[in-house]
C-alpha cells in the first residue's frame, strides 16, 4: 500500500513539473510575415563587443538565428565581420586578453571552428582593427578570413542586399 501511494505521489510531482514547463512544439512563434515571398536572408553582423562574455552570448543567438529561418525554409547566408575589441578573442595569442577571458576566448574560438563548417556562415576579420590593436595578420584563427577593411566590405556587402546589425 505505501508502495502505491509513494508511486501516486511521484506521478503527481513529475505531472505537476509538466505543466509548469511549457514544451515549445509546432506550433511555437514564427516571422511568417516577415519571411514571406524570401527563399534567402542575407545578413552582415558588425561584431565589435570586447565583452567576452556576450560575444560568446551572441554567437549562439546569431546560430539560432540560422536554425530558426532553416526551420522556416529561408536559406541564411550571414557574414560575421570582426573589428574593434572583438579581434582581440579571434587570435591566437591569448597574453592579449584578460585571464578570466581565456576559458572564454577558448570557447569563442571552438565556436567559430563550428560556424566556420557550415556554409551560412562567412567569417571575416578586418585588417585595419588587427594593425590598429597591434595583431599580425596570420595571428588571426584559421577559420576567420581577413579582410582590408571592414568598413569597405561592410559597405559593399549592403550594396549586394545584406542587412546589416550591430553586435557592440
Amino acid at each position: 500500500m505505501k508502495m502505491k501511494s509513494f508511486l501516486a505521489a511521484l506521478f503527481f510531482a513529475f505531472s505537476a513539473l509538466a505543466v509548469n514547463f511549457p514544451v515549445y512544439a509546432a506550433d511555437a512563434p514564427e516571422d511568417t510575415e516577415a519571411l514571406n515571398g524570401l527563399h534567402e536572408v542575407k545578413v552582415i553582423f558588425d561584431i565589435t563587443t570586447g565583452d567576452a562574455k556576450k560575444l560568446l552570448s551572441r554567437l549562439g543567438l546569431i546560430e539560432e538565428t540560422r536554425d530558426g529561418m532553416l526551420k522556416q525554409g529561408v536559406t541564411p547566408h550571414f557574414v560575421l565581420a570582426f573589428r574593434g575589441p572583438a579581434s582581440l578573442f579571434i587570435q591566437k595569442d591569448q597574453s592579449r586578453v584578460k585571464l578570466e577571458d581565456v576559458e572564454l576566448m577558448e570557447k569563442i574560438q571552438l565556436k567559430l571552428k563550428e560556424m566556420s563548417k557550415d556554409k551560412s556562415f562567412s567569417l571575416a576579420q578586418c585588417a585595419v582593427a588587427n594593425r590598429y590593436l597591434k595583431i599580425k595578420n596570420e595571428d588571426t584563427i584559421p577559420e576567420v578570413h581577413v579582410v582590408g577593411n571592414s568598413f569597405i566590405s561592410m559597405a559593399a556587402y549592403e550594396n549586394k542586399g545584406y542587412a546589416y546589425i550591430p553586435i557592440d
